[in-house]
C-alpha cells in the first residue's frame, strides 16, 4: 500500500478512542499505539510538520494500519499494553525481564494459607508481596515466616493424606493443621501477623507478640513464653537489616526516575513499602534517546508505566521525576485503579521526604546506566567484529543457533537458542520434537525446524542463522533457505575443534573453532581471546546442551514408559507411589531391593523384578551405543 493510499484510508477511521496498529511489508505489527481519537492521532504521522527521524524511519515501513475502537481512553491504554505484550511489536517500549523477580505469594484461597515463591502476580484471590531482588532473599523471607509464626509449608497433596503430624510439627515449627490440632480461626491470627510483617508494619506484630508472651509468662507457661520471645527476637534482628527511609508512612510507595544519552535510557524503579526499601527493578531501553531534542520523555515515560503495572503490583502511590501535565495523570490513575481495584496517587513530588525517594532512585539509576553501558560496549565491539568478519549488512543484534540431535536416527528433536546484543534471551529458546523425519536425514530436520521458526511471524527475523556443523550442514541450510523463499538471511556454521595428531611425532595439535560461509571455501577463524569468538562459541554450546538435554529428557520420558509400564505387576498406582519416592531412571536403578521395598505397595519380588528389568535396559542401550559410535548424540 502507497504512502496515499494509507492516507485515504485513515481518513475513513473514526474520531474514537481506541488503538492502531500498524504493519510492514510481511503483515506483522510492527508498532501499537492508542488514541483519545484514532483518525486525528494517526494522521499526526503523515504531517509535515516537526517529526522526529525516528517516526519518519517507523512510517517509510509502514504498509497497512489496522485499528480497535474502545469504550473510554482508559480501555485504550489497558488494550494497548495487552497488544505490545502479545504482538512485541518491534518499535514499541517493550520491557523484557518481567519474569526475573520473585514475589511472595499468600495462599489466602487455602482454608490453610501457605507461602510461596512466584514470578508473576496473578488475579486469583491470593495475596502477593514483592517484587523482590532475589529468589535467594525470597526463599529466607517464607522460611523465617515458616518458622516465626508456625505456617505449614507442605503441599496441599501432602496435607490431606496425613493422618498423624510429620516432623515439622515435632520440633515446634508448626501447628499441624492437616490433622485439625489447630483451628482455622486460631491459625489465621498467625497468617494476619505474617501479612502486617510483610506490609512493613513490624511494631504492631512485635507489640502483639510481646504483649502474648508477657501473658504467657504470667500463666507460667513458658515453653510457649521461649518459642515466642524466640520470635520476637528473631523479627527485631530482620528489622535491623531493613533500609528504613520513612518509618511514619502506611502507604507502599515506588519511586521512578531515569537517566540515558544517545546509547540509550535506564529506569529504575525502587519499591517502597510501609516506609522500608523492599528492591528495585531497572530496564534498559535502547531505543529511547534521550538527546534527540524531538523525544519526548512524556510519550514514552507513559507508555513505560502503563506497561510496567500490566504484570507488576500496583501500589498506593507512585512518584516520578517529571511532571506528566492535568491531562495524563488523571487518565493514567484510572487505568492503574481499573487493573488494582484500589486508588492510586501518581504525582511529581514536591514534599521533601517524596523527594528523597525519587532522589534515590535517581542516584540508582545513574550507576545503572553507567554498568549496562560498559558491558554493552565490549559487546558492541564484538558483535561489529562478527559483522566484519562475517561479511554481514549489518550488526548481528539478534543471533539464532540450531542443534539437531538423535540417537540412532531415533527421538530425533532440535533446539532453537537466541542470543541479543551478545547476551542470551532465554525466553526466546525453543525446542522441537521433529514430526516429519524418520531416521538420519539432516535435510529434512533442518527444513521442518527452519520451516517450523520462520512461520512465527511475531518474532523478528535473526540477523544472523548460525549451525552447529561443518560444509554439509551449512550447504543444507542454504538450500532449505532457498526453497523457503528466505535467501535474504544470514547464515554461517560452526565446526568444532579437530585434534590432530602426527603419528611420527609426541606433538598433539588442536586446530580452532572454525567459522563456514556459503561460497566461500576457506573457513573464517577468531582470535580464542576474543569476545565475538567466545559469543559465537557460548551461542553454539548453549544450543547444544539446550538440545541434549530436551532428547535426554524425551529419552528417559520413553524409557519410564517402555520399562516400568510392561512390567508384570507393577500397576498405575505402585508405579507413581515408586516415581514420587525416586526422581528418576537413573535413582531408582542404584537402588536397593531394600530401598525399593520401602514403597508402598512394593514386594521384595517385584522389587528384584523392577532393578532386574532396568539393570538389563541399560545394559543394552550401552552395548547399542557402543556398537554404533558414529550414530550418536550429535
Amino acid at each position: 500500500m502507497t504512502k496515499d493510499q494509507i492516507k485515504e484510508l485513515i481518513s475513513k477511521f473514526p474520531q474514537e478512542p481506541g488503538v492502531y496498529l500498524m504493519k510492514n511489508d510481511a503483515d506483522r505489527i510492527i508498532y501499537v499505539g492508542k488514541a483519545k481519537r484514532i483518525r486525528a492521532r494517526v494522521l499526526s504521522y503523515f504531517g509535515n510538520g516537526d517529526i522526529s527521524p525516528k517516526t519518519k524511519f517507523l512510517v517509510s515501513q509502514i504498509k497497512d494500519i489496522a485499528y480497535l475502537i474502545t469504550k473510554t481512553e482508559v480501555e485504550a491504554y489497558l488494550l494497548e499494553a495487552s497488544l505490545i505484550k502479545k504482538h512485541k511489536p518491534r518499535y514499541n517500549i517493550r520491557l523484557k525481564d518481567d519474569k526475573a523477580y520473585p514475589y511472595v505469594k499468600f495462599s489466602m484461597t487455602d482454608e490453610f494459607p501457605r507461602l510461596y515463591l512466584v514470578r508473576k502476580v496473578k488475579k486469583d484471590g491470593d495475596l502477593y508481596f514483592g517484587p523482590y531482588t532475589g529468589g535467594w532473599y525470597v526463599h529466607q523471607i517464607i522460611k523465617f515466616l515458616n518458622q516465626t509464626f508456625q505456617i505449614r509449608d507442605c503441599s496441599d497433596h501432602f496435607m490431606k493424606n496425613r493422618t498423624r503430624p510429620c516432623l515439622t510439627y515435632q520440633i515446634g515449627r508448626c501447628t499441624a493443621p492437616c490433622v485439625n490440632y489447630i483451628s482455622a480461626d486460631d491459625y489465621g491470627k498467625n497468617i494476619k501477623r505474617a501479612i502486617q510483617f510483610l506490609r512493613g508494619k513490624n511494631k504492631i506484630v512485635l507489640r502483639e507478640l510481646e504483649s502474648e508472651m508477657k501473658t504467657a509468662a504470667k500463666e507460667e507457661d513458658f515453653e510457649k513464653a521461649a518459642k515466642v520471645r524466640d520470635a520476637v527476637t528473631a523479627i527485631a534482628k530482620i528489622m535491623e537489616k531493613q533500609i528504613v527511609v520513612n518509618d511514619d508512612v502506611d502507604l507502599d510507595q515506588d519511586a521512578i526516575s531515569f537517566f540515558g544519552d544517545e546509547r540509550g535510557t535506564s529506569v529504575e524503579v525502587i519499591h517502597v513499602r510501609q516506609g522500608r526499601v523492599i528492591g528495585s527493578r531497572s530496564h534498559f531501553l535502547a531505543q529511547v534517546v534521550m538527546t534527540t531534542p524531538e523525544e519526548d520523555p512524556r510519550d514514552w515515560f507513559v507508555s513505560f508505566i502503563n506497561q510496567y503495572y500490566e504484570d507488576n503490583i500496583v501500589p498506593d502511590e507512585i512518584l516520578i521525576p517529571i511532571d506528566l501535565g492535568r491531562e495524563i495523570i488523571p487518565l493514567l490513575q484510572a487505568v492503574l485503579k481499573e487493573r488494582s481495584g484500589h486508588n492510586v496517587s501518581i504525582r511529581y513530588p514536591m514534599d521533601t521526604e517524596g523527594a528523597k525517594l525519587v532522589e534515590m532512585a535517581d542516584r540508582n539509576v545513574k550507576q545503572k546506566f553507567k554498568d549496562h553501558v560498559s558491558k554493552s560496549e565490549s559487546k558492541t565491539g564484538a558483535l561489529e567484529e562478527i559483522k566484519e568478519k562475517l561479511h554481514l549488512g549489518g550488526i548481528p543484534r539478534r543471533i539464532e543457533c540450531f542443534d539437531i540431535s538423535h540417537l540412532q536416527g531415533k527421538e530425533t528433536v532440535a533446539s532453537q537458542v537466541v542470543f541479543e546484543e551478545g547476551v542470551p534471551n532465554t525466553d526466546q529458546y525453543r525446542r522441537y520434537k521433529l514430526k516429519t523425519v524418520e531416521g538420519i536425514d539432516d535435510y529434512k530436520s533442518m527444513k521442518e525446524v527452519l520451516t517450523r521458526r520462520l512461520s512465527h511471524m511475531e518474532y523478528d527475523d535473526p540477523d544472523l542463522i548460525l549451525i552447529d556443523g561443518g560444509k554439509g550442514q551449512l550447504n543444507v541450510v542454504v538450500e532449505v533457505l532457498k526453497e523457503l523463499g528466505r535467501t535474504e538471511l544470514a547464515v554461517a556454521s560452526i565446526a568444532k575443534a579437530r585434534t590432530e595428531q602426527d603419528f611420527q611425532s609426541e606433538e598433539i595439535r588442536r586446530s580452532e573453532e572454525r567459522f563456514f560461509l556459503p561460497g566461500r571455501a576457506n573457513p573464517v577463524i577468531f582470535k580464542p581471546t576474543s569476545e565475538a569468538y567466545k559469543i559465537l562459541v557460548n551461542l553454539r554450546d548453549e544450543a547444544h546442551r539446550f538440545a541434549i538435554t530436551y532428547h535426554r529428557k524425551l529419552r528417559e520420558s520413553s524409557v519410564f514408559e517402555s520399562v516400568l509400564d510392561h512390567i508384570d505387576g507393577l500397576g498405575p498406582k505402585k508405579k507413581m507411589e515408586l516415581l514420587q519416592k525416586f526422581p528418576s531412571i537413573d535413582s531408582i536403578r542404584e537402588a536397593t531391593v531394600d530401598d525399593l521395598v520401602k514403597v508402598k505397595g512394593m514386594s521384595k519380588e517385584l522389587a528384584t523384578k523392577v532393578l532386574e528389568k532396568l539393570h538389563e535396559e541399560s545394559h543394552t542401550a550401552d552395548e547399542e551405543a557402543a556398537a554404533n559410535n558414529d550414530g550418536g548424540e550429535k
